[in-house]
Parts: C-alpha cells; sequence; structure tokens
C-alpha cells in the first residue's frame, strides 16, 4: 500500500510510515494541482495540511484513495461530501494543537498589552520609546471570550489564572455549563459592553462570517483589545481599519486573515496590529503530535480496518457500515436541519428509532445525528468519534427509543431537539434502499430529499403566495429545479421546501420576505 505525504509533515510521522511492513511512503511537496492529479491514482492514503487542495476533480482521479488524513483540524481544503460519494475517509486530528493555539492566544493578548513587538522595532532602530510605550496591566481587567469550545475553555481558564475577570459567550452552551465550571456567561452584546479585550475562538460558518463587524465594534468600549486567533473572515477587516483608525480600538492581534497570506493590507499601516502568519498551530511539541496522529490513525485504517477520528465516517466494521450506510447519512442531514432550524443552546436531544431495524445496532445511528447537529457550531472539531463527549460537554441530554411500529413506514427516524428558547420535531426515512427523505418537520408533511440548494419557506395558504415568490426568482435568473409543498395540519399555513440551481442570494431573500404572503426564509446548508 502507498501513501502520498504532499504536504510538510512531522519527520516523527514519516517514519511511523517507513517502519511499517507492507507500507510504503512518498514524500512529494509543493505539488500543483495539475501534477498531483497526475499521481494521485498510484496512492491508498493521502497526508495533507492546509497547502493541499482535495477537490471533486483531484477525487475522480484518485482510483485507489482510500483514505485521506489532515495532520491538524481544519479541513476547508476538502471537499467532504464528494469524498463520502467517492468511499474516501476523510480523518483529521482535533486534539493536536488545542493547548498550543490557546497558548498564542494568550501571548498574543500579552504583546498588546505591553507593546512587545513595538518596543523591539523601536529598539532595533536606535530608539528608546520608553514613556510612549507605556503599557497595560492585565490583572483585574474583563477578557469576554467567544466561544467555549476546547481552545475557547482553555483560554478561559489560562486567563484565570492571570487573574482577570472572564465572561463568556457561547450560544450553543447552556449557561449552567459555563457556570459550572467557574465563569460567568452572557449575551453577546453584554460581552461587547463589558469587555477590556475579546478574543475569538469560534468556527468560520454562515453565521460567524463578518460576525465582528462595525455594529459590534459601536457596541464595545473605547480602547478595546481585539484578538483572532479562530479563523480568518470572523473579523470584517474593513470594519477594524475604521474601528482602529477612530481609536475605538485600541489594538488587534490577527493571526488569521480573510485571503492567507493577505499579501498588501491597509491594516499593516497601523503600530497598533500585531500580527502572525497562522502560527497558533505552529510548536515543535504540536506539529510533532499531529503527525504521530496522523500517520497512526491512517497505519491502523489501511492494516487493520480501524476508523478513527473521520469526520465522515463512523468507527465501524465495514459489513455494519453497509448495512446502516443510507441511515447514517440520513441521520447526519436530519442533524444538520435541526441545527439550522434550532434557536437557543441545545438542553435535550430525542431519537426514536420506529420499524423494522432487524436488530441492528443503532448506536452509530444516534451518534451521526448528534454529529449533523454539532457540525454547525463547532465544524472542525466534530466526527463521528467525539460527537458524544462534544454533547455531553455541553451538557446535552440525549435519549433514545424504539418500537416495532412505524405505521406508514418501514422504518422512520424522528429526532426532537429541545433549547432553552423552542423545540422542534424532524422524522426522515428510506426509501427503496437509499433515498433519503425528511417526511415530517413539526406539524408539516412533506418529501424533501437534502441536498443541494435548499431555503425553507414559511407562507400563508392562500392563492398567489408560491407564484409571488417564483416569479420575483425568475426575475432574479434564479431557477427552480424541486419544489416540495408541506401543510399545516390547521390549514392555515404552508412550509416550502424549494431547491434551486444556486444559492438564493440575500438580497433576493431581502425581497422574498418583503411580499405580502411570504412570512419566512431560511437558507439551508447540507455537508454530506
Amino acid at each position: 500500500m502507498k501513501v502520498l505525504v504532499s504536504d510538510n509533515l512531522g519527520e516523527a510521522g514519516i517514519k511511523m510510515f517507513q517502519d511499517q511492513e507492507g507500507i510504503e511512503v512518498e514524500v512529494n511537496t509543493g505539488l500543483s494541482p495539475e501534477e498531483l492529479k497526475r499521481i494521485i491514482g498510484d496512492y491508498d492514503a493521502l497526508v495533507i495540511r492546509s497547502a493541499t487542495k482535495v477537490t471533486e476533480d483531484l477525487l475522480e482521479a484518485a482510483t485507489r484513495l482510500k483514505v485521506v488524513g489532515r495532520a491538524g483540524i481544519g479541513l476547508d481544503n476538502v471537499d467532504i461530501p464528494a469524498a463520502t460519494k467517492h468511499g474516501v475517509v476523510v480523518m483529521n486530528t482535533p486534539g493536536g494543537n488545542v493547548i498550543t493555539t490557546a497558548e498564542h492566544t494568550i501571548a498574543m493578548i500579552f504583546s498588546l498589552s505591553r507593546n512587545i513587538p513595538e518596543g523591539t522595532a523601536s529598539l532595533k532602530a536606535g530608539r528608546w520609546d520608553k514613556k510612549k510605550l507605556q503599557g497595560r496591566e492585565l490583572y483585574n481587567k474583563i477578557l469576554g471570550v467567544i466561544g467555549f469550545g476546547k481552545i475557547g475553555s482553555i483560554v478561559a481558564d489560562r486567563a484565570r489564572g492571570l487573574k482577570m475577570q472572564v465572561i463568556v459567550h457561547d450560544p450553543f452552551v447552556t449557561p449552567n455549563q459555563i457556570e459550572k465550571v467557574g465563569f460567568e456567561s452572557v449575551s453577546l452584546e453584554e460581552l461587547y459592553r463589558r469587555s477590556d479585550y475579546i478574543t475569538i475562538h469560534v468556527p468560520k460558518l454562515k453565521g460567524t462570517i463578518d460576525l465582528i463587524d462595525k455594529d459590534a465594534f459601536d457596541q464595545m468600549k473605547d480602547g478595546v483589545m481585539i484578538v483572532n486567533c479562530a479563523r480568518g473572515g470572523i473579523v470584517d477587516e474593513a470594519d477594524l481599519y475604521d474601528a482602529m483608525k477612530s481609536g475605538k480600538v485600541a489594538g488587534a492581534a490577527l493571526d488569521v486573515f480573510e485571503t492567507e497570506p493577505p499579501g498588501i493590507c491597509s491594516l499593516f499601516e497601523f503600530d497598533r496590529l500585531i500580527c502572525t502568519p497562522h502560527l497558533g498551530a505552529s510548536t515543535r511539541e504540536a506539529q510533532t503530535k499531529v503527525a504521530v496522529d496522523v500517520a497512526g490513525q491512517i497505519i491502523d485504517y489501511l492494516k487493520n480496518d480501524t476508523i478513527m477520528n473521520a469526520v465522515n465516517v463512523p468507527s465501524l466494521s465495514g459489513d455494519l457500515l453497509k448495512k446502516l450506510g443510507p441511515l447514517l447519512t440520513l441521520a447526519n442531514q436530519m442533524g444538520s436541519l435541526h441545527a439550522q432550524l434550532t434557536k437557543g443552546a441545545i438542553k435535550e436531544v430525542i431519537i426514536e428509532y420506529a420499524g423494522d431495524f432487524k436488530g441492528v445496532d443503532l448506536s452509530p445511528v444516534t451518534i451521526a445525528v448528534l454529529r449533523g447537529l454539532l457540525a454547525h457550531m463547532v465544524k472542525d472539531d466534530v466526527n463521528f468519534v467525539n460527537a458524544q463527549i462534544l454533547a455531553k460537554e455541553r451538557g446535552i441530554k440525549i435519549t433514545e427509543a424504539s418500537s416495532d411500529d412505524s405505521r406508514e413506514y418501514i422504518n422512520l427516524i424522528t429526532v426532537r431537539v429541545i433549547t432553552t428558547e423552542m423545540e422542534n420535531t424532524v422524522s426522515g426515512t428510506i426509501f427503496g434502499k437509499n433515498e433519503l427523505r425528511i417526511v415530517k418537520i413539526n406539524n408539516f408533511r412533506l418529501e424533501l430529499i437534502p441536498t443541494g440548494h435548499i431555503s425553507l419557506i414559511y407562507n400563508h395558504d392562500k392563492p398567489g403566495a408560491i407564484g409571488s415568490f417564483a416569479t420575483l426568482l425568475g426575475k432574479n435568473k434564479i431557477n427552480i429545479d424541486q419544489m416540495q409543498v408541506g401543510q399545516e395540519e390547521t390549514g392555515k399555513m404552508n412550509i416550502i421546501f424549494l431547491k434551486t440551481n444556486v444559492s438564493i442570494p440575500q438580497y433576493v431573500i431581502e425581497e422574498m420576505l418583503a411580499l405580502e404572503l411570504v412570512e419566512t426564509v431560511t437558507p439551508l446548508e447540507f455537508d454530506l
């Protein structure tokens, strides 16, 4: 079996491959997409970091490929749905760089507070700017932590050790869970208003792009410090420039940028900006750990069929995976749908299995529901191995029930999600051998295939409602590929799932919402 390492990997990982009988490893970095495509058909496994792009086009040529292993967490450079379609397992190493990224954040906070980069530069330039570079103490300052996952929680703990006051906002973690470990849970608006320092630890998702924008800066204290070691694009760089120019933001530290490398960036004109070239995970210890982890996982898979830290496949034997495959995909999509319909921190997930499941162990299906649900909250960090652990860490109660009677269907999965603000229920089934269908959402009956560009529309069940938004979409050259209409049991409202040839732009959604008979429009994304 042949393994290709196409990005820089720690020597410890390469040596592990070299020491394995029956495995041949080749290190070939810096390949262009065309060069990689020409040779990828010869390999059973591909080891990457962030440089290699695993695209649909590349996967088409990868006729032998069984597994892609990412030495690190982020998988923005991997087309996961295409890998799933081609039967390629995608693994990452979620625990390898958690501590080092948290420590980099603390280093950024210290550097901002004590003007360390500016002081170094001025001394090397022959100046003694002691008065000019007066700093701030961290003691008793308020640190606002946005995102309380693995990295955010470690940053909060380290800051507590520095005697900072730590407040936390995470809409997907219950306040009780945050307060149980000794921190104050606050709204985003309160965090903006009170914080002396704000550090960001959320994934880059549709809802977090440009999260820190002009409106956010306007709510903050004068002289606030901003730190982003998460993902570029979460802080709007143009709005940050304006906030720094006005003095609203006294200093900022960025390890990540909207475009990487950023090239010419207007923010670089500020001495009060500290920046590093995405070094959050770049320590010897972290790089050795992720190299060892990814090598071990790939070796175990190639030699023993053992799957670890896969984001698109649970840890199963081949036979059970074959039996459960369609159910796993359905469950993942149902979880994903719930995540996009739901508001508030999740308190409980209730999963009911009804029908003929022939005594099959359904625990992997439950994990698939959790994976789809949590992927919209923690993205890079969630996979089929750690989904249950992440749910437990967030204080989410999981309940399972089963019965033989599914009434209208051979088998039916129903998932109910209860949050601090609402409750939603989604039911799904498999038609034939592998045709996925969502058949009920709350009180609406329908048949939805959960793939592609889909928008959920609530409208009044009156003549002209559908025609009004269909005409509007046509004017904007958006084609309706498929439409599923479900009716509320009272008959007053319709729920419409609209599949279009492209995603509906935000300005068109706003025009649709202005129509008399349209209540809400929610664009949906499914990741598998």
